[in-house]
């Protein structure tokens, strides 16, 4: 085979592989078209503010109800059998979405994208990382984000032109295509060899790699048989020293990710835009009116608006998947941090002076526009895309996906606890902390393949534990 070809082969197969993600971002970035004709006069099924923000978080509080069983069923079943079941509430969904014709009916429609997007964001990480080859991992990894990104700038780009049925039929057509070409794909080599299913673990790496693969057979072989040394459970993760590790360093890099304000900061978006245009940032409801009927010939529309940060998002996810395996992980996640820090007290300080002293910033009208869009760019070259990268390489095969159904979850948490309350200036501090964070904790794994990284792990608890010991006996 030549190697363009297996190139071709390869690329065919992740885009396959993360084309549920994007699914998985159409139902993200679907409110954001929808909600206003739902809301409006014209809709066909008439729905209050309220409702409408149910339709929202429906999804989300459900995406935390099947972490645990896609655990279970991605341990027992398979990755790749899990994940084409995760299509199946996405299919679903979009089917409810089409013939809805009451508010309920969106409700269940959501509930079961809900159900899609936890499974989907437990196991998808898990695959990738396990098919990849330690050059790539990285770079196919941080595609989970690439192609998220894409499903929701799909929405920015298409729903404002067409009906909410026919938006939906568009999103249908996503999980039936990963479904009939994900199919075609081998299971990840790891989860056969957990089993001893040794000739199934050789077909699928063949089927992935080209040439002798023999070599890295027996080393995945060598590696899942010391994983798998302990069967793996939920304890697992705080009762064994290096798991206990790496959950910490995982948590708290997803915890970085959420508390540096990256939903606010879109929610202000419009906020923004209208500061851009000289318009104030005072009252609220004047700025959202002022959106909606200016006569300014600077004013953008906000599906206009939309689209433009979902470009800045996604040129800049692409330029991750390009940097990862290249720079580092650390590396970017460290710019990462210090870019949405410093943003972050940017657009709070412009804010500061707009209330206190107007005439102070009156020529800085640019200002908060130019930070929102250097925050967009820091946040997702690397706290965006690294951590799902992180999930897949920092824990051994046996406890693998309880660390990603934890992260997912805790992920949730943290998120709808803090996001609303927090202010501009609060999620400069929470970067800049989480940049001291990964700066001293967080190991490189550019690289690296997965016994090394344990190993690394391993040496590290060793050194912390020989520490404590000196200081006792001291």
């Amino acid at each position: 085979m030549s190697p363009v070809c297996q190139i071709l082969i390869r690329t065919i197969s992740s885009i396959s592989a993360t084309l549920i993600t994007a699914t998985a971002g159409t139902c993200y970035g679907w409110p954001s078209p929808t909600l206003s004709y739902l809301t409006s006069a014209d809709s066909t099924i008439p729905t209050t503010s309220d409702e409408g923000s149910w339709i929202v978080s429906i999804m989300i509080l459900c995406s935390a109800l099947t972490p645990v069983p896609s655990a279970y069923f991605a341990d027992r079943f398979g990755r790749k059998t899990t994940l084409l079941l995760g299509a199946v509430p996405f299919i679903l969904g979009w089917m409810l979405v089409i013939f809805a014709k009451s508010v309920t009916m969106l409700y269940v429609a959501r509930m079961f994208s809900g159900l899609g997007y936890g499974i989907v964001y437990t196991v998808a990480p898990m695959y990738t990382g396990e098919i990849a080859t330690n050059e790539v991992r990285g770079a196919l990894s941080t595609l989970i984000t690439l192609m998220n990104k894409v499903g929701i700038l799909a929405q920015y780009c298409i729903g404002p032109y067409v009906s909410m049925q026919t938006l939906a039929g568009i999103n249908l057509i996503l999980p039936i295509s990963f479904v009939i070409t994900f199919i075609f794909l081998p299971e990840s080599p790891y989860y056969y060899l957990k089993f001893e299913r040794s000739e199934r673990a050789e077909r699928s790496l063949r089927n992935l790699r080209s040439g002798d693969i023999r070599t890295e057979l027996k080393n995945i072989e060598l590696n899942v048989q010391e994983d798998m040394k302990n069967r793996g459970s939920w304890g697992d993760l705080l009762t064994e020293a290096t798991n206990r590790k790496a959950m910490w360093i995982t948590l708290g890099v997803f915890t970085v990710q959420q508390l540096c304000g990256s939903a606010a900061v879109v929610a202000y978006a419009q906020v923004i835009f209208n500061a851009t245009t000289g318009g104030g940032t005072s009252n609220t409801s004047a700025i959202n009116s002022t959106l909606n009927a200016t006569d300014s010939p600077k004013a953008i529309l906000p599906h206009q608006e939309s689209i433009i940060l979902g470009c800045v998002q996604v040129a800049t996810c692409v330029l991750s998947v390009c940097l990862v395996d290249r720079v580092g992980r650390k590396p970017l996640l460290v710019l990462s941090a210090l870019g949405v820090g410093l943003m972050n007290g940017t657009i709070g300080t412009y804010f500061f002076f707009d209330i206190t002293n107007k005439a102070s910033v009156a020529n800085l009208y640019w200002l908060p526009l130019a930070a929102l869009l250097v925050y967009i760019v820091c946040y997702a070259i690397g706290l965006s895309t690294v951590p799902y990268v992180i999930i897949g390489e920092m824990f051994p095969t046996n406890v693998k996906l309880y660390a990603s159904c934890i992260a997912h979850i805790y992920t949730g948490v943290v998120k709808d606890a803090y996001e609303i309350y927090t202010v501009f200036w609060g999620f400069s501090l929470f970067s800049l902390l989480g940049l001291v964070f990964m700066l001293v904790v967080l190991p490189e794994t550019k690289g690296k393949s997965f016994a090394c990284i344990q190993a690394e792990l391993k040496r590290e608890v060793a050194r912390d534990n020989a520490k404590k010991l000196a200081t006792v006996e001291y």
